[in-house]
């Protein structure tokens, strides 16, 4: 199976953003054959704090994923926090993605199946890779078209992730799309004072190792300068590494 990646900033910032993102992974796309999504958030709904920045919204925010599609021609994801919010997702992006705290909310993932759309269920942070047998067979019994999932690590103590690489042949069991997160998994959840924090650098490391346990996709979040990003800095790929990343895979 040819390797999947998604990749793009983790909220919708701004249109140079996007722009400065999609132009980046259309040449790579170019360059290398890839089979790529680009990824941006319209809102991020489980931000630390409340003064946290959360993104343009939902109406405004898939009007500007529909500009990265027209310019740029790229398959689109994004992620859905409420039920209501997926069918108008789905008449813009091409995969419905189901955040990993909500993994197990039955009515979401039945909104997103029903789109009829390919549904991405990140792996929640307190389930194993076996556990996600019935989050797989809930979207596959409401109509999804296609199922992936995805790994992103698991809580270890307070504040810390720590990925159990086991889950990625364990997930292959449900579905043959195993993607692995490589940034979120280097977070350290609430862990900076009010926000998340993260160790980017060891995020060409996960994607290796990844890949030596079979996963069949690559979810790097990416950004210009992620030091100063809105959201998820510290874990963030710089823009500038991503393909020397990506080529390690290939």
């Amino acid at each position: 199976m040819k390797p999947l990646f998604i990749a793009g900033p983790c909220v919708i910032e701004s249109a140079e953003l996007l722009d400065a993102v999609a132009s980046e992974l259309v040449r790579l796309q170019r360059t290398y054959d890839l089979d790529i999504y680009f990824k941006a958030s319209f809102d991020k709904a489980n931000r630390t704090s409340l003064s946290s920045f959360r993104g343009p919204g939902l109406e405004k925010g898939l009007a500007m994923l529909d500009g990265v599609r027209s310019k740029y021609g790229l398959r689109l994801l994004t992620d859905v926090h409420e039920s209501y919010q997926a069918a108008a997702a789905a008449e813009v992006v091409d995969v419905l993605q189901i955040p990993a705290f909500l993994c197990r909310q039955t009515d979401l993932l039945v909104a997103a199946s029903r789109t009829g759309r390919t549904v991405n269920i990140k792996k929640a942070q307190f389930l194993s890779g076996l556990d996600m047998q019935y989050p797989v067979e809930k979207c596959r019994e409401s109509g999804a078209s296609e199922v992936w999932l995805t790994e992103r690590g698991n809580s270890f103590g307070y504040n810390n992730l720590v990925v159990d690489f086991r889950n990625i042949p364990d997930m292959l069991k449900w579905t043959p799309r195993v993607v692995m997160d490589c940034t979120h998994s280097v977070q350290r959840p609430g862990g900076a004072g009010g926000k998340t924090g993260g160790n980017r650098e060891f995020v060409p490391s996960m994607a290796l190792a990844a890949k030596a346990f079979g996963a069949t996709g690559y979810f790097f979040e990416t950004h210009p300068d992620p030091d100063n990003a809105l959201s998820d800095g510290p874990n963030m790929l710089r823009l500038q590494d991503l393909e020397g990343v990506i080529c390690s895979l290939l």
